[in-house]
């Protein structure tokens, strides 16, 4: 199993290029960065890396607002300009996000998703694409010489998961459980394509105290349908139910079983202090050992 980080909600540009170097001096596998609403742009942000592990990605890149031929152009740029070694995750994100706030409508997630990968993994692979469909329209090819990066979509749903099985080269997960990954998500995409699992931390010695704090905090993610209808799989409550809480030995135990549950790949996620943040990455020697 690989094993890499990536930061939530960073500050600044000069948190990720930090935060990537230390996983680069660490001997990861990969680094990760996200796309939030009003946040930093991911592919941006991997641009401008120096020190890196092998593997840098995109968890997720929202799927609504860029037109696949511009996702596709970005996506070879930074291949290009940076050596290669990126890894595009894609996902259609959430109607709060796409609809309320950006004012496009968060039609059919699945019928868009299935019409953009079918645009978008062609072009990055150097062919010319024409297609019509209920979203796209599309005749072009890009003149854009760089090796084409994985193609990875964030998928929860049956119905999701077995498109990324179709179409892509694996699913990333995140407020997932072991026995989510080996009952739900393993089963219907198959052993031939990657599993990436974002595993959340909080190293404490009240874990009970602690999670009813991330249950506040992460109330809203729960009310997404997609995060609701997952943890509802899962006899869970709140996104915090999958936090992994504890100590290091807690940590290493829950890496074992995401291993285990089928994980081809565990992106870290450390909560809390800077402090705790080393303290949790140190841990990946012990496991890997």
């Amino acid at each position: 199993m690989r094993i890499g980080t990536s930061l939530i909600n960073p500050a600044a540009p000069d948190d990720v290029v930090a935060a990537a170097a230390d996983a680069a001096r660490r001997g990861l596998d990969s680094f990760w960065t996200n796309q939030n609403p009003g946040r930093w742009d991911p592919l941006v942000l991997l641009a401008t890396l120096g020190e890196r592990p092998p593997e840098m990605g995109t968890a997720i890149l929202t799927t609504y607002p860029r037109h696949p031929v511009t996702t596709a152009t970005e996506a070879l740029t930074v291949q290009a300009a940076t050596g290669g070694g990126l890894t595009l995750g894609i996902g259609p994100s959430h109607a709060w996000y796409i609809q309320d706030q950006l004012g496009i409508p968060y039609t059919s997630p699945l019928r868009h998703t299935r019409e953009y990968l079918t645009v978008l993994r062609p072009l990055l692979h150097g062919e010319h694409v024409r297609h019509s469909g209920e979203f796209f329209t599309v005749d072009t090819k890009l003149d854009v010489t760089a090796p084409p990066p994985a193609l990875l979509m964030a998928a929860l749903g049956p119905r999701m998961l077995e498109l990324a099985r179709e179409l892509t080269d694996g699913v990333v997960t995140t407020w997932v459980t072991p026995e989510l990954i080996a009952e739900h998500v393993a089963p219907r995409v198959g052993t031939d394509i990657r599993i990436v699992v974002q595993v959340i931390t909080l190293l404490s010695t009240e874990p009970d105290r602690a999670r009813e704090a991330l249950a506040r905090d992460f109330g809203a993610v729960g009310e997404m349908p997609a995060y609701r209808e997952s943890l509802g799989r899962a006899g869970l409550s709140s996104p915090a139910d999958t936090v992994v809480i504890g100590d290091e030995t807690d940590i290493v135990d829950a890496l074992t079983r995401f291993r285990d549950a089928g994980a081809t790949d565990v992106v870290l996620s450390p909560l809390g202090t800077p402090a705790d943040r080393e303290r949790t990455l140190d841990l990946i020697d012990a496991f890997s050992s």
